[in-house]
């Protein structure tokens, strides 16, 4: 089954990227696909490179590593809106637009929104 899935939320507000992120590990084990995870709104927030929570779980750092298997795409207006910049980008996320997210749901069988 092809998969999309979308995150609304910061990485720290709520755990919605952290289920996205375990949902996306188990979902590559049991031999699905995940054709992208768009990051859209507050979810912009899980691309900043530099978050570096000592002593916590790093999400960035787990989401930049998934990166290398799925992409992984913030929403460019929103990160605008949030004074993010693509050179905050982590390794193996990028920064995209809405076209993104609509192709993205157009190749999947599922799409699923973590947060809000």
């Amino acid at each position: 089954m092809k998969v999309g899935i979308m995150v609304v939320t910061g990485p720290y507000q709520v755990e919605a990227s952290d289920t996205a992120l375990k949902f996306a590990e188990a979902a590559l084990k049991k031999g699905h696909s995940i054709e992208g995870i768009f990051l859209f709104m507050d979810g912009v927030y899980n691309i900043n490179r530099n978050v570096n929570p000592s002593g916590e779980r790093n999400i960035i750092e787990r989401l930049s590593k998934l990166g290398e298997k799925v992409p992984i795409t913030a929403c460019a207006a929103c990160g605008q809106f949030r004074g993010m910049k693509k050179d905050f980008c982590a390794e193996n996320m990028r920064m995209g637009g809405l076209g993104d997210l609509v192709k993205l749901i157009q190749k999947c069988d599922r799409f699923i929104t973590f947060g809000g």
